[in-house]
């Protein structure tokens, strides 16, 4: 019987190659004046920001521009709508990696208001609630991993002692248009394609096992991890099959955020949000090097505490498509899935939180800051000793 679930807005998705050409159309039905938030350099080093350029002036279509280089801040949202909110900005349009887009959506949902996003921050101030409306905001990754351009989250942190990372989200915050263009990934250095390809496949795995997942995201997250055992090896390796397995990662990491945003997360994305806050690891390499570890620790939890969850099960069905071997029992293809991830691991050359400074004087720190809404959804909740395990095994 199929329990009840519920699915919340997602874009106007364009996927495949050449699709960004057709932004300037769709922005163009939505205002006359654009904000174009990008990252540093690396759009601007490509043909399609030229290209980009021509078509916005022969459409007859002004622009402000914005570059996030860094994580964003409060800080940095806050002065952003304070220097664009009089310039009659009709449409936000994000091209660039998470960082880009988190900052471009959140400052598209304050631009008609004003007020700082502290207001609305989860788990910090005040919360007040937010009601939009949003300014009309268009989303175009050019990495594949962070998947916000179907998501209503934007994730903001403020870094060091005392710091955190936090969501800013709501309905209205939803980009009316995503365009997935695999030519915009082609720059994609090894230990990006590395990280959010981990981040990627974090999110489809831990939305898969989530206590809210259902049918709809289970056939998502299946889907995107098929696509990530074809894809992101082969992308990162840049052998023959580099074309196709990149189109293969920015589909996954597509699918990895629908899913996240309708069935939540688990413990991994539980420890990265102390860890990025405090640590300033990049949220990626969090997810590459820790999954591995959080899994092997979930399943055994679940096996002693909850023999017959479904998610054991679950587990095995991931062990069997990774490894590409059905004939595995459900304990040997848990087993397969584990090493499987922690090959993967070892392949893409993540790093351990070690080289970010962390020790384990620092595990009570990160221990007490795990416990947010990605937690929640894990599906077994772990004791603070199982929560030491992971971080022991990739310090």
């Amino acid at each position: 019987m199929i329990q009840p679930f519920a699915i919340s807005g997602v874009p106007n998705i364009l996927f495949g190659e050449g699709r960004f050409a057709e932004l300037t159309a769709l922005a163009g039905r939505l205002g006359r004046r654009l904000l174009i938030v990008t990252g540093g350099q690396s759009l601007r080093e490509t043909p399609q920001w030229p290209q980009l350029l021509a078509a916005l002036h022969a459409a007859g279509l002004d622009f402000a521009e914005l570059k996030v280089d860094t994580e964003p801040s409060p800080q940095l949202v806050d002065a952003s709508v304070a220097a664009q909110r009089g310039a009659g900005i009709d449409v936000v349009v994000g091209i660039g990696g998470g960082s880009v887009l988190d900052a471009a959506k959140a400052i598209a949902g304050l631009l008609p208001h004003g007020n700082s996003v502290m207001d609305h921050l989860e788990g910090v101030g005040p919360e007040l609630p937010y009601h939009g409306p949003s300014t009309p905001y268009l989303a175009v990754p050019t990495t594949a991993g962070t998947g916000s351009e179907a998501t209503k989250n934007a994730v903001l942190s403020v870094c060091g002692p005392g710091g955190f990372k936090k969501s800013f989200r709501h309905d209205c915050l939803v980009p009316q248009y995503a365009i997935v263009d695999p030519v915009l990934l082609k720059g994609c250095p090894p230990g990006l394609i590395a990280a959010n390809g981990m981040d990627a496949l974090t999110q489809l795995l831990e939305s898969y096992v989530s206590a809210r997942a259902s049918p709809f995201t289970d056939a998502l997250a299946l889907s995107g991890l098929t696509a990530a055992r074809e894809g992101l090896l082969p992308w990162y390796e840049q052998g023959p099959g580099a074309c196709a397995a990149r189109a293969a990662m920015a589909y996954a990491a597509l699918l990895s955020w629908i899913t996240l945003a309708q069935a939540g997360l688990g413990s991994v994305h539980g420890l990265a949000s102390p860890i990025g806050a405090y640590f300033q690891v990049p949220h990626g390499v969090v997810c590459g090097t820790l999954v591995a570890a959080a899994t092997a620790v979930n399943i055994t939890a679940l096996e002693r505490r909850a023999p017959s969850h479904p998610a054991l099960s679950k587990y095995a069905r991931v062990g069997r498509l990774l490894s590409g071997i059905d004939t595995f029992s459900d304990g040997d293809a848990r087993r397969q899935l584990v090493d499987t991830l922690a090959d993967w691991t070892r392949s893409l050359a993540l790093p351990r939180l070690s080289a970010y400074g962390i020790t384990p004087e620092d595990f009570d720190t990160i221990v007490s800051g795990c416990r947010g809404s990605s937690m929640k959804t894990n599906p077994v909740v772990l004791e603070d000793r199982e929560i030491r395990e992971i971080l022991q095994a990739r310090t």
